[in-house]
């Protein structure tokens, strides 16, 4: 069942500014959304324990660290029980190459985004920790070429100027 969080128009533009700017500081909060730093910070204390916002983070160019691609491997389990799936997801987050795991739906059961110094250490990465896992019945890899992001979550665009629920 989804979480909903109250939340307003004034709400709604700090997480904006936020997925933007995770540095900036509540004063700049504060300027930006024309109240006092002292109810962004509240706002901003209800929002955390609200499981709205629920981390920072840096991003980091995997480049500057020897990273000279990254791929998504599409993989096939032959059994799709909770416990199994559970653990495989658990495990392969640990590995130093994994950036996110996602059980899906389709012809795959999971997409692993990876990283890799070059096409050997994908090559091994893939056999030595996917391929030879049991109960993986197939892998699919592609190599990403290019990505953009979006940081914003355009939901809360739709946000009126009374309270509304966001599901988040």
């Amino acid at each position: 069942m989804p979480r909903y969080s109250r939340i307003d128009r004034t709400d709604a533009e700090i997480l904006r500014l936020l997925q933007n700017d995770a540095r900036l500081a509540v004063k700049q909060i504060a300027a930006a959304v024309h109240l006092a730093p002292s109810s962004v910070h509240d706002r901003l204390r209800r929002l955390w324990r609200e499981g709205v916002l629920t981390g920072t983070h840096a991003e980091v160019d995997a480049r500057a660290l020897g990273v000279g691609l990254e791929a998504l491997l599409m993989i096939e389990l032959a059994k799709h029980e909770r416990t199994d799936v559970d653990r495989f997801l658990d495990e392969v987050v640990e590995l130093a190459e994994v950036r996110s795991a996602h059980l899906i739906t389709g012809r795959y059961d999971l997409v692993v985004h990876v990283v890799a110094r070059d096409t050997r250490h994908l090559k091994d990465l893939a056999l030595d920790h996917f391929t030879s896992r049991p109960g993986v019945t197939r892998i699919e890899t592609s190599i990403i070429y290019e990505t953009r992001r979006r940081h914003e979550l355009n939901l809360l665009d739709g946000v009126d100027d009374v309270e509304s629920g966001i599901a988040c």
